[in-house]
């Protein structure tokens, strides 16, 4: 089994890659019509999974309820407020708001969970986050104009919305911890929170609310992004996550989580074929050289 702070680190990646098919979509369709639609694929595909597990029955009604619960903060408002942020600000500057997750979820372990981080670990987590921060801040060139570097709307409810999508998946994280240390199987986990978040979409739908109408009529090429986007981000990514949360502690898996932006650097480089700026480079450094801190303590205590 993979240590539970790689497990995290390749979410970070799933998230990354998910970002590049989410953007536009996200765009065409509205924040919350694409999350709806998001999740529609997402939880299909996790009951197939959880269906071919074969571990579903293993859940309770307790732990149904709590999933679903940890689902509504971290991604019926979490994810929403993100994709809000992201029709506004762009993939990496919503990053740098969202990386701050990583931040609250140590402060909430700390106090909610007893969990310290001390030492080389301290230190090494310390130079990670700093440099998810340094990797995009500084991570563009002053003279790039493409769409996902445009300010669409009020700035600072850009910046409100992705600072609220951080606060959602750190309690998310804080809530959902407990009962992934159980040992529970964590694509019916993830199974469930897809669902019951997407019920939540639909019920307001139904209601009415005109923010959860589409923005723009569907199109295939929407659809089939949203349905990428959904299967890396959310049926890989978010298993991932819960499956390092078995074993893992919540503010280490939180901290190598917060890595995706200075993962989508060089896939911007790719979609754009423009090389990243020098703080790119210095930012993705010093969150390598952040990891091999963390983890060569870890190996020390072994």
């Amino acid at each position: 089994m993979l240590a539970p702070e790689l497990l995290a680190a390749l979410a970070s990646g799933c998230w990354a890659v998910g970002a590049l098919f989410s953007a536009s979509a996200s765009t065409h369709m509205g924040a919350f019509a694409f999350t709806r639609w998001r999740l529609f694929f997402a939880m299909c595909l996790l009951w197939l999974g959880a269906l071919y597990v074969g571990r579903w029955n293993e859940l309770t009604w307790e732990s149904i309820a709590w999933l679903s619960a940890s689902s509504w903060v971290g991604i019926l408002v979490g994810d929403t407020a993100l994709f809000v942020c992201m029709n506004r600000l762009g993939p990496r500057r919503s990053g740098v708001l969202f990386a701050t997750h990583a931040l609250f979820s140590a402060l909430f372990a700390w106090v909610f969970l007893s969990e310290t981080l001390w030492g080389m670990t301290l230190m090494g987590s310390g130079v990670l986050v700093s440099g998810v921060m340094v990797a995009i801040v500084w991570g563009r060139h002053d003279e790039e104009t493409h769409a996902w570097e445009n300010t669409k709307g009020s700035l600072w409810t850009g910046v409100a919305m992705g600072l609220l999508a951080a606060l959602g998946q750190a309690v998310a994280t804080l809530m959902i911890k407990p009962l992934m240390s159980t040992g529970i199987d964590a694509v019916s986990a993830s199974a469930v929170r897809a669902t019951a978040s997407f019920v939540a979409h639909l019920a307001l739908l139904w209601a009415g609310l005109e923010l959860s109408k589409l923005a723009n009529p569907l199109n295939w090429k929407s659809l089939l992004n949203t349905a990428l986007s959904a299967s890396v981000s959310m049926v890989i990514g978010m298993t991932l996550i819960l499956q390092a949360l078995k074993t893992g502690p919540a503010n280490l898996v939180a901290i190598f989580s917060s890595i995706a932006p200075v993962v989508l650097l060089p896939l911007l480089w790719i979609v754009y074929r423009r090389q990243p700026a020098s703080g790119a480079w210095w930012g993705g450094a010093m969150t390598v050289i952040g990891s091999a801190m963390i983890m060569s303590s870890k190996l020390m205590l072994i």
